[in-house]
C-alpha cells in the first residue's frame, strides 16, 4: 500500500493545532488540510442525519513486559480520531451502496432499533433523573441525542450514556439489509478492517466479484453460505465481546487487589434486588455493595422505581448518586469487587450493631403469617 508518510494520531493533531513535526510540516497544504477540510463536509452531514452521540471514555489497561497492571487510564478523545472515524463510515458505506447497485449479495452490518421494553426502562431511568424521553413518536437518533443533550454537564451525565447504551439492541451481520440504527444509515456494512474483521473480508470477495476484478471473489457455494456464515461471525464477535469484558474485569480487580480497605468515590450506576452496583471514578471498574451490607436496617427493593428504600429511614438508593465507598474484596480469578457503603450523596451510612439488619419491617412480616395462615385454611378445607 503507497502512504505518504506514517504517522500517529497525536503527530497529527498537533500539526493540525499549529505545531507540526518534520514529517508533517511537508504534508501539511497536500494532505492534512484538505483531509480536514472534508472532514468537516463529513461533519455537517452527520449533523443533519444525527446517529446517536454516545460519550463513553475509552478505558485503557497498561501492562508491564510481565503482564502486570500498572495503571488503568481513559483514552484522550482527539479530532484526528475522530477524522479517521468519519472516513472510515463514509468507506463502510460506499462499499455497500455500490454492492447494492450492482445487485450483488454481501454482508451488511445492521443495527435495529431498541425493543419497546429497553425503551421503557430508558424512560424510566430518565424520569428518575429529572429528565425527558419523548413518547408517543417514531423513535429516532435525534430523540435519544436530545435526552443526551438534557444530561450533559448534570451530575447524571454517564448515568443517561450508560443506560442509553445498554437500551441499544446488539448489532450483527446479515445478507438481509435492515439498516443501522445507532449510525442512522439505510445500508452499511463492514469494510475497512479486512486483515481483522472476516465480515470485511467477505465484503471484499464481494467487490472482487461484482467489479469482475479476478478470481478471488464469492464462490456460488459461498454466496449461498451466506447466511450461516453471517450468523458464527456475530455469534463469534458476542463471544469475544463478552471475552474482552471479562479480561478487563479481571485486570481491574488485580489492579485494586492490593488497596483492600481503600476508599473510593464513585457513582450508583445499577440496583439489584441483591445490592447496589456501583462504578468508580479512578478506574470505572464496577463493584457491587451486596444489601446484606448495606447499613443497619432492612432495604426494600423497588423494581419499578429501580431503588432500594431503608424500612425504618426512609433512606432511598438510586441510580445516578454519589457515593464514597470502602473495596472490602477484590478477587483476580474471577473479575469481582466488593464494595462497602460509607456515605451517599454526602450522608454517611447509619451504624448498627451486627446482625440488626436483614429482616423485613413487621408489617411484611405480618402479612407473610397472614397468607400462610390463609394458605393452611385452605388445606385444612381440602383435605
Amino acid at each position: 500500500m503507497a502512504h505518504a508518510a506514517s504517522l500517529n494520531y497525536r503527530e497529527v493533531q498537533a500539526a493540525r493545532d499549529g505545531a507540526p513535526n518534520e514529517k508533517c510540516a511537508p504534508l501539511m497544504d497536500l494532505v492534512i488540510n484538505p483531509l480536514y477540510d472534508a472532514y468537516e463536509a463529513l461533519v455537517k452531514a452527520r449533523d443533519r442525519r444525527q446517529p446517536l452521540d454516545l460519550d463513553l471514555p475509552e478505558r485503557k489497561v497498561i501492562l508491564s513486559d510481565e503482564g502486570k497492571v500498572l495503571s488503568v487510564n481513559f483514552a484522550e478523545r482527539l479530532d484526528a480520531h475522530r477524522l479517521i472515524e468519519e472516513f472510515m463510515v463514509l468507506a463502510n458505506v460506499a462499499a455497500a451502496e455500490t454492492l447494492i447497485a450492482r445487485r450483488s449479495p454481501l454482508l451488511f452490518r445492521v443495527h435495529e432499533e431498541p425493543s419497546p421494553e429497553k425503551l421503557e426502562s430508558l424512560r424510566d431511568t430518565a424520569q428518575a433523573a429529572g429528565l425527558v424521553l419523548a413518547k408517543g413518536q417514531v423513535l429516532k437518533t435525534a430523540h435519544l441525542n436530545a435526552l443526551l443533550a438534557q444530561a450533559e454537564g448534570t451530575d447524571h451525565d454517564e448515568l443517561i450514556n450508560i443506560s442509553t447504551l445498554r437500551a441499544m439492541t446488539q448489532a450483527y451481520y446479515s445478507p438481509s439489509n435492515f439498516g443501522h440504527f445507532g449510525l442512522a444509515l439505510q445500508a452499511y456494512a463492514h469494510f475497512t478492517s479486512p486483515i481483522r474483521r472476516y465480515s470485511d473480508l467477505v465484503v471484499h470477495r464481494a467487490l472482487i466479484s461484482a467489479h469482475k476484478w479476478g478470481d478471488d471473489g464469492l464462490s456460488p457455494q459461498e454466496i449461498e453460505r451466506l447466511e450461516k456464515t453471517a450468523q458464527h461471525i456475530s455469534d463469534t464477535e458476542r463471544r469475544s465481546m463478552m471475552a474482552e469484558r471479562d479480561t478487563n474485569d479481571r485486570y481491574l480487580a488485580a489492579f485494586l487487589s492490593d488497596r483492600l480497605g481503600a476508599e473510593f468515590t464513585g457513582r450508583i450506576s445499577g440496583i439489584a434486588k441483591f445490592g447496589a452496583f456501583v462504578k468508580l471514578d479512578e478506574t470505572g471498574a464496577d463493584g457491587l455493595i451486596p444489601i446484606r451490607s448495606l447499613g443497619a436496617e432492612y432495604f426494600h427493593f423497588d423494581r419499578d422505581a429501580g431503588t432500594l428504600m431503608g424500612s425504618q429511614t426512609g433512606m432511598m438508593i438510586g441510580l445516578g448518586q454519589r457515593v464514597r465507598v470502602k473495596l472490602t474484596e477484590a478477587a483476580p480469578v474471577t473479575g469481582g469487587i466488593a464494595l462497602e457503603l460509607i456515605s451517599i450523596e454526602g450522608r454517611d451510612m447509619p451504624k448498627g450493631p451486627p446482625g440488626s439488619r436483614g429482616k423485613p419491617p413487621k408489617r411484611a412480616l405480618g402479612k407473610a403469617k397472614h397468607k400462610a395462615a390463609k394458605l393452611k385454611r385452605k388445606a385444612d378445607r381440602r383435605r
